[in-house]
């Protein structure tokens, strides 16, 4: 059994990655000195300031056992102004401190004439593998990650995923995507997860159990990204990242008690400004009526992006010395 096998029923875009949404951008920033391994993965959701043209966000806490900021924003406006940066748990402040810094950058307004900027930061705990205590990450590597975004990105034990276990297996960064056909259009979906949950050789691919050598318990994290060129509605796009958790169940979680669970979803199809001359604005939306289509893509491309996170993460040893081994070793033997 391979990635290549089929996992759902609808057309994957062409790079399969979070990509495939025009604009979107994904970068890494690894480390590995001494006992760290850990690093940073920014997302970087579309082009130009996102401050001054936001973009219309939702966000679903599936289960809130973390330590993510924004959010509340997120979900309060249902905007987003800034890239998305994944790290460390305990790295979650530097990234904050280093991504306002970077729109401070973009965007001179912010703090002065305008509001202040509400950024982006999801985590996952390392410390199996990386010495978390440590605090390795440095607000230059978080620069780093947002330096190398491109449309073409590893996947695996990279970035943010560097140190991440998932079902007992080395975990890390996977993506996915789907494609939709609406009124003679295609329309992408794509997601990204950093992937840190699951316990007990619960994994399940496709229905199959997968044997694992791990004892844990259903503990751990996944944040999930979703992205889309498809007018939606901040309602609509929570009610869509609310679906992910369709896809965890598929894949062996019950998303324990101490799992963190939070996915995230925007769309790119059109910019929200910071200020407007004209009190009412048209707003374009996809009819209810077609969602579950997009229901179907977000489960789907979320499926296999967490497959994809195991299958291209290399085995591991932990910090007690304990192999960790990879989706392909148990696969393939």
């Amino acid at each position: 059994m391979g990635l290549e096998q089929a996992i759902g029923t609808l057309p994957k875009g062409p790079k399969n990655t979070i990509c495939d949404v025009e604009g979107v951008l994904v970068g890494h920033s690894t480390i590995e000195e001494g006992d760290a391994r850990t690093g940073v993965t920014a997302i970087v959701p579309a082009p130009g300031d996102l401050f001054d043209q936001k973009l219309v966000a939702g966000v679903s806490v599936l289960n809130g056992f973390g330590k993510s900021v924004g959010l509340v924003q997120v979900e309060e406006m249902g905007t987003l102004e800034s890239p998305i940066v994944l790290t460390n748990t305990l790295s979650v402040g530097t990234a904050l401190t280093a991504l306002t810094k970077y729109m401070l950058r973009i965007n001179d307004s912010i703090g002065t004439t305008e509001a202040t900027v509400n950024c982006v930061v999801g985590e996952c705990n390392d410390g199996r593998i990386n010495d978390i205590r440590g605090l390795h990450v440095r607000e230059d590597h978080v620069l780093q990650a947002l330096k190398n975004v491109s449309d073409e990105f590893a996947e695996g034990a990279v970035g943010a995923g560097r140190g991440m276990v998932c079902f007992g297996l080395k975990g890390g960064v996977g993506s996915s995507s789907r494609i939709i056909h609406i009124d003679k259009k295609d329309y992408t979906v794509g997601a990204l997860v950093l992937s840190n949950y699951g316990g007990k050789g619960k994994l399940r691919i496709e229905g199959k159990s997968i044997p694992s050598p791990s004892q844990e318990e259903d503990s751990g994290s996944i944040i999930i990204v979703l992205a889309t060129d498809l007018p939606l509605s901040s309602r609509q796009l929570t009610r869509m990242a609310r679906r992910s958790a369709m896809a965890l169940g598929r894949t062996g979680s019950i998303m324990g008690t101490g799992s963190g669970d939070i996915a995230i979803a925007f769309s790119t199809a059109s910019r929200v400004p910071q200020k407007e001359k004209e009190g009412i604005q048209t707003v374009t939306q996809l009819h209810e009526s077609k969602i579950d289509r997009v229901f179907e893509a977000a489960v789907e491309a979320v499926e296999e992006a967490i497959y994809s996170s195991l299958y291209h993460a290399k085995p591991d040893i932990d910090r007690s010395g304990k192999k960790i081994y990879s989706l392909q070793e148990v696969l393939h033997g």
